[in-house]
């Protein structure tokens, strides 16, 4: 029955129950998938039980962001509160100390701010945020940055090239570089050079100061011009961003591809910001880039990847021999041509160091690529050759990350059935899952019912050594 029919009131006089909920799994080595455990990989995607952020059990906790790093993890709360944990030698976690936390904890520093979405680099984090009170002389959405290379422990306020009164719109983290994209179309880089990946046109030795990027080239034999950019997304070494016109620009390291180049402007290299040729008349509407290779999704939802798939991360499957366009490489498993993956129903996608995840339209979540932690598919398999589900998670996707070696995903209920949904999967256990299952199943609950199913297939070959009977129950150990 609708959630309408039962409450007998019509869309627009009711508000329907919300709440969000974070799935965290895969390394777990630093503790970055928030749980206290030992264990060094969870390949079961867990809820992080609201206690951990400091809201009462059964609690509506509400989600608005969520990143990972190599070995850290940032989240932001509706009430602009931003939690961070995982690896912290760097500093990245904000907190102004070098020791990790394996549980989440509020960054003190910004409860000035109402933050809005965060990035995760290798070492460092980068949030964008409004100041919680303001007579209207501040300009809002600004940038805060910490972690190595970035000057403080601590989270601190940042202009670099961008004036004071800019707006930032979004910023991205890579392995030592920064690019941050104002409101206007234009981005701003900051870190390491050596491989273009500030798109300068040249590559410097040394931590570089923040500069607007100036030039795009459409062709290599035509004059770089102005473009406006509706989005920014850092690999390891390498940058990709997308035109408010839906076209594709990418530079830095291209040694494996990730460029999407037939041809690097130097050596292995791309020094400034060139199109992506062959996605010419493709209106791209999302971009993620991995360590070395990245993928794009139109606004039909159809996935391209390209670059380095020594591991499975193109989703191109096992592929022996020369698949490139580069002659005298035919041991290089490397596409530095865009390759249609998925032809339609791809709504977000997310890039790891090696491994790659989507969300389609119907609600499901695959994951492909390393595998050795379960970070990319329930399979157990060391490597995920082709597109695989994620089926242990339950909700709305509304934002997919992926870090070095871990996933995670937010997701939302938008109506007392997935609220129901929500905690029906807080308490399956290996004794009630098949009754659980089967209630799921006669009312439609299909994510619930998948999990459920899941979970007995895992029991009956074997599970995990670290797999416990209360894996779904509250994990405050």
């Amino acid at each position: 029955m609708d959630i309408l029919e039962i409450f007998g009131e019509s869309r627009s006089n009711l508000s329907l129950p919300t709440k969000s909920a974070i799935y965290v799994w895969g390394y777990n080595q630093s503790g970055q998938t928030g749980r206290n455990g030992k264990e060094t990989s969870l390949r079961i995607p867990k809820q992080l039980p609201p206690e951990l952020f400091g809201c009462p059990a059964g609690g509506n906790s509400r989600w608005l962001d969520i990143a990972c790093g190599r070995e850290h993890t940032a989240a932001v709360a509706s009430d602009g509160s931003l939690f961070t944990w995982g690896s912290n030698e760097f500093g990245q976690l904000g907190d102004g100390m070098e020791e990790g936390r394996k549980q989440p904890k509020k960054v003190k520093q910004l409860q000035t701010e109402f933050v809005i979405s965060v990035s995760c680099g290798a070492h460092c984090t980068a949030a964008i945020a409004e100041p919680r009170e303001n007579d209207g002389t501040i300009s809002t959405r600004r940038l805060w940055v910490w972690g190595q290379n970035q000057g403080s422990n601590y989270p601190r306020l940042y202009w670099g090239a961008f004036t004071p009164n800019t707006i930032v719109r979004q910023v991205s983290c890579g392995a030592l570089h920064v690019v941050a994209l104002s409101e206007d179309g234009l981005l701003q880089a900051w870190g390491y050079n050596e491989y273009g990946q500030l798109g300068r046109g040249v590559t410097c030795e040394g931590l570089q100061g923040a500069r607007v990027i100036n030039a795009y080239a459409k062709f290599l034999d035509e004059a770089p011009e102005m473009v406006k950019i509706s989005q920014v997304s850092c690999g390891e070494y390498h940058t990709a961003a997308i035109s408010e016109k839906g076209e594709v620009y990418t530079w830095g390291l291209g040694s494996m591809g990730q460029l999407g180049h037939c041809s690097l402007q130097s050596g292995d290299k791309e020094l400034l910001p060139r199109r992506v040729v062959a996605l010419d008349g493709v209106s791209v509407s999302n971009i993620a880039c991995g360590g070395v290779h990245t993928c794009a999704v139109t606004v039909k939802g159809a996935l391209y990847a390209w670059g380095g798939g020594q591991v499975g991360q193109l989703g191109l499957g096992p592929q022996t021999g020369f698949f490139s366009c580069i002659r005298d490489d035919s041991e290089m498993m490397l596409r530095n041509i865009p390759v249609l993956v998925i032809p339609t129903g791809v709504q977000l996608i997310a890039c790891g160091h090696c491994h790659t995840l989507i969300s389609t339209r119907d609600g499901r979540i695959h994951g492909w690529g390393y595998n050795s932690y379960g970070q990319a598919a329930n399979e157990k398999s060391i490597y995920a050759w082709y597109p695989s589900p994620v089926d242990w998670c339950v909700g709305e996707v509304r934002k997919l990350a992926a870090g070095g070696g871990h996933s995670a995903v937010l997701t939302d209920a938008c109506s007392l059935k997935e609220l129901c949904e929500f905690r029906l999967a807080d308490s399956v256990t290996i004794s009630n899952a098949s009754e659980i299952e089967d209630v799921a199943s006669r009312t439609g609950a299909d994510a619930l019912a998948r999990l459920c199913e899941r979970l007995r297939e895992h029991i009956l070959d074997g599970g995990d050594r670290n797999y416990r009977d209360d894996e779904f129950g509250d994990e405050r150990n």
